[in-house]
């Protein structure tokens, strides 16, 4: 007998995302993410999660995870979630994820795993040296998504391959178990920086763990260090053009105008047309004291919510009984339908 369940148009329109808790947070967690996470508040359901279990893929010192794990948390709330209106929990709290995510390892097939671009990234030559957990996390991944039944997943573009697999993933459970269960959640990718790029080489990803503290900006970093790295910036002797296809081969150029316009709510378009023959010497000081304006007071506030640790803890462990509370029946009803019995 086939097994009924709501079709995937009945679903609840839900949001899940979450954000690895290594070294801190960076202007590219907050443009490519956080900021993104906030403004989708409200408009449907909306789930947050720190990824801890994602970070010890690699080693971690235990002591600097938990501190990582609630300045993530201090981060989010700084940036303006609202821990009443959006769920936040950091993702050990809710077991149903690592549960989930073995019976996803054995519905996903290893060539799918063999494609994953960001373990080669990861792993490079020395792939049979590192953790199993490094090889196999896109099925946890898809586990922190499915289990709630997620229907969209804010990414960055570097990410999209993931929310294809667990697309694959979703569909080859519901087809063989001849059940509409899991949903085709969608990636939500846009925005002018999804992809922050780092300050001194546009070529790369802006990240936590870059050779130069001059290559990105902190989200724990003070007015003064974030106007000084914006006005040291790796920028072109040529001044900027007229139309944003003037920016193509000079990545420096388009990742400042892009940064400038996700910080300022505007288009690249229209951040183009407004400085359109300006030098480096007016726009720079410009794009310092926007970032300075945005990024400053969320960094004074995620420094008062540092020195409260205990605060972070209790709501982050709230929002993982409301989260459990989403999971238990999709974990309890997957259980069922793959014949365990609990």
């Amino acid at each position: 007998m086939t097994q009924t369940t709501p079709t995937p148009a009945a679903f609840t329109q839900r949001v899940f995302s979450g954000i690895k808790p290594s070294g801190g947070l960076t202007l590219g967690n907050y443009l490519g993410a956080i900021k993104r996470f906030v403004g989708m508040q409200g408009q449907m359901e909306t789930i947050y999660c720190v990824v801890d279990l994602h970070a010890i893929t690699v080693w971690q010192d235990p002591g600097e995870l938990s501190h990582a794990t609630r300045e993530v948390a201090a981060g989010y709330i700084a940036a303006g979630l609202d821990p009443t209106q959006s769920i936040l929990f950091n993702q050990s709290r809710v077991s149903g994820h690592a549960e989930l995510a073995w019976i996803f390892n054995c519905v996903a097939r290893v060539g799918w795993m063999n494609r994953m671009t960001q373990f080669k990234d990861k792993a490079g030559s020395n792939a049979e040296k590192v953790s199993l957990g490094l090889y196999a996390y896109p099925s946890l991944m898809a586990a922190d998504i499915l289990l709630y039944h997620a229907t969209h997943v804010p990414v960055g573009e570097d990410q999209k391959q993931h929310v294809e697999l667990t697309r694959d993933i979703a569909a080859k459970f519901n087809h063989d178990f001849k059940i509409d269960f899991f949903p085709e959640t969608e990636a939500v990718i846009d925005g002018p920086a999804t992809r922050v790029m780092n300050l001194r080489d546009g070529t790369k990803k802006m990240s936590k763990s870059g050779d130069s503290d001059m290559e990105r900006i902190n989200m724990r970093d003070d007015a003064d260090t974030i106007a000084k790295k914006f006005r040291k910036a790796k920028t072109d002797p040529e001044p900027l053009p007229d139309t944003l296809d003037g920016l193509k081969d000079r990545a420096e150029a388009r990742n400042l105008i892009d940064i400038y316009a996700a910080l300022s709510d505007a288009t690249p378009e229209a951040v183009i047309s407004e400085y359109a023959g300006a030098g480096w010497g007016r726009f720079k000081p410009a794009l310092a004291d926007l970032a300075v304006a945005k990024l400053a007071p969320i960094s004074e506030e995620m420094t008062r919510l540092m020195d409260d640790p205990a605060e972070i803890d209790r709501i982050l462990a709230d929002g993982a009984d409301r989260a459990r509370a989403i999971a238990a029946p999709i974990l309890a009803r997957t259980y069922e339908i793959v014949g365990l019995l609990r």
